[in-house]
């Protein structure tokens, strides 16, 4: 028996270098690669990549344009962080 995540993520974008820079759009590619390159080995580059790698991410979502049109219209819904904690706090209960 193996265990299953119950929501499953789709892994869009590999952690890799390459696969970051693929994702990312337009002028973004550059702006990877110079803070890239300027980033010392260890913890500062491994923040850069956790970063690109989040952007990457957004930029490859199959919703992002949807998404973004509707944040600009003002329809995109919200929430407030009182919800959320209320909302996570009945999740832990059941």
């Amino acid at each position: 028996m193996s265990a299953q995540p119950i929501h499953p993520h789709e892994i869009r974008v590999p952690h890799t270098i390459g696969g970051i820079s693929d994702a990312l759009r337009g002028g973004r590619r550059a702006q990877f690669f110079a803070e890239l390159l300027e980033a010392q080995q260890g913890e500062e580059l491994d923040g850069v990549l956790a970063a690109w790698w989040g952007r990457a991410m957004l930029d490859t979502d199959p919703d992002r344009d949807r998404i973004h049109a509707a944040a600009e219209a003002g329809t995109l819904p919200t929430t407030t962080m009182e919800e959320i904690f209320h909302r996570r706090q009945n999740n832990n209960t059941q």
